[in-house]
């Protein structure tokens, strides 16, 4: 089956205005450049952060993911598809929607099998809730797995970027109050910065040496099947959209070039797949 003409709705979350410069919500990310790769017709509909759960509400999605204490976590993206009828309301069920309904379009397949496994090195502490690993079959099960992964290696990075978060100033005192309320501190408490920083940046780029080797497996790069891209790279390239947008910029470049520099290569290459409707 091959995508209609008439565009898909692709559910972003709003930062900051401009809204396309700070776009860096790392599953959104994931589903565009899998949207790109198949080549589909879609349009953005940008939510505020406190709007979401209403407008999953409205569109009958429940919580892809939970709190700790059970409570759902209500976050983007959601795709809904004309041509079928369906709404899908997480970024690794979006991925393997498009592969089953559209296997043949645009760059092909999402899920080629390879190698995806990776060691942390490390015990990982989280304060936001990653995505349980969903149902898949075939080789989608080893990126369900590796989804997971590389989502539990940022998430315990993510204090990093609180200083960084590109909130809308309209409404960044509500936003900053919801997260509180969600992680249970203030959301200012969350922010590190001198030694304490500089002890968490090594460690960051000591957990993603495990990640680091699988982009070396193939010579060619930039990608894990060398030229080819992958819905892996997405994953990971989702993350560094993040990054790029809530790192100081002296970070973000010496992230860059971390493990011979497969990041700033691979954040590169996905730019074929990063276009906005």
């Amino acid at each position: 089956m091959s995508p209609t003409t008439t565009p898909m709705t692709f559910y972003d979350i709003a930062l900051a205005p401009p809204i396309e410069k700070s776009a860096c919500s790392p599953n959104p990310w994931k589903s565009r450049f899998a949207l790109n790769f198949k080549n589909i017709s879609y349009k953005t509909t940008w939510v505020p952060l406190p709007d979401i759960s209403s407008v999953r509400g409205a569109l009958n999605i429940p919580a892809s993911r939970k709190f700790a204490d059970g409570s759902p976590y209500h976050t983007l993206p959601v795709l809904s598809d004309p041509a079928t009828g369906r709404i899908v309301g997480d970024s690794f069920e979006i991925a393997t929607y498009l592969q089953e309904q559209y296997p043949s379009s645009g760059a092909g397949d999402l899920f080629p099998e390879q190698e995806l496994e990776f060691v942390f090195g490390r015990d990982l502490g989280l304060y936001a809730p990653i995505a349980e690993a969903q149902a898949a079959e075939g080789p989608a099960v080893a990126y369900a797995k590796f989804n997971g992964n590389v989502d539990a290696v940022f998430s315990a990075h993510a204090q990093l970027t609180v200083d960084g978060f590109p909130f809308d100033p309209a409404i960044a005192e509500e936003c900053k109050a919801m997260f509180a309320k969600r992680i249970g501190v203030p959301w200012e408490a969350l922010a590190v910065s001198g030694e304490e920083r500089r002890e968490l940046l090594r460690t960051f780029e000591e957990t993603l040496g495990g990640l680091a080797k699988l982009f070396m497996g193939d010579a060619s790069g930039p990608f894990l099947l060398g030229s080819k891209a992958s819905y892996a790279d997405f994953i990971v390239g989702g993350w560094l959209r993040m990054i790029r947008v809530m790192l100081p910029a002296e970070e973000w470049e010496a992230l860059k070039g971390w493990h011979s520099g497969v990041f700033g290569k691979l954040h590169e290459a996905l730019e074929v797949f990063a276009q906005m409707d």
